[in-house]
């Protein structure tokens, strides 16, 4: 059996996004602007960030200090002083970063499309200070559906990055894999948002 080639591309890279996708990247920023604290100049790595690092530019708006990870990012978004940018795949690429350098790792509708899901979900807790959070957020099976119909049927997602998903998650899917990377179940919030179409884990790194 032939394994499926890696992406090449970015998300947004051959593309701008529709109405759908900028209407699901609002309502995960909303979520995420909850759990961030962007004050003090926090670290921050959005883990899976696509080419135009639309999450990463508001919260580096915001004040924090970005470490940007995907195959592709745009070159204007290496040359703030605020913002590493690290291209390659995942999981592999993610072992170039710092143990415990990360205040908060964001991973929103990445995992999905990873074949190294857990081996993705280790590095996180890796790279995580003692008391910093994670943000994953992942497609639930409920949304599975939304998805390929906007996708497959009414055109209003790309059909190509549907097609690069792998897996989809509801929250006793995805709790697992969370306490087999290290998150202690007292420190883990999973649930799903989004009118149930995506499951979505708060995780605290609990100190040593």
């Amino acid at each position: 059996m032939v394994a499926p080639a890696a992406r090449t591309t970015s998300y947004g890279q051959s593309g701008g996004p529709t109405w759908v996708d900028r209407f699901g990247v609002w309502l995960s920023l909303r979520r995420v602007r909850k759990v961030v604290d962007t004050s003090s100049g926090k670290n921050v790595a959005d883990l899976g960030c696509g080419y135009e690092a639309r999450i990463g530019r508001e919260l580096l708006a915001a004040g924090a200090h970005m470490t940007l990870i995907d195959v592709a990012v745009a070159d204007e978004l290496k040359n703030s002083q605020r913002t590493v940018v690290v291209e390659g795949q995942m999981p592999e690429v993610l072992s170039t970063i710092p143990g415990a350098s990360q205040d908060m790792v964001i991973c929103n509708s990445v995992l999905e499309h990873l074949d190294g899901r857990q081996e993705t979900l280790n590095e996180i807790h890796r790279i995580l200070a003692p008391g910093g959070t994670a943000f994953i957020n992942v497609p639930s099976w409920r949304g599975k559906t939304f998805l390929e119909f906007s996708a497959f049927r009414l055109g209003l997602s790309p059909a190509e990055e549907m097609d690069d998903h792998k897996i989809y998650y509801d929250p006793r899917d995805l709790w697992p894999l969370l306490v087999a990377a290290g998150f202690q179940p007292s420190a883990i919030e999973c649930r799903t948002h989004k009118f149930g179409l995506n499951t979505y884990a708060l995780c605290r790194k609990v100190d040593p």
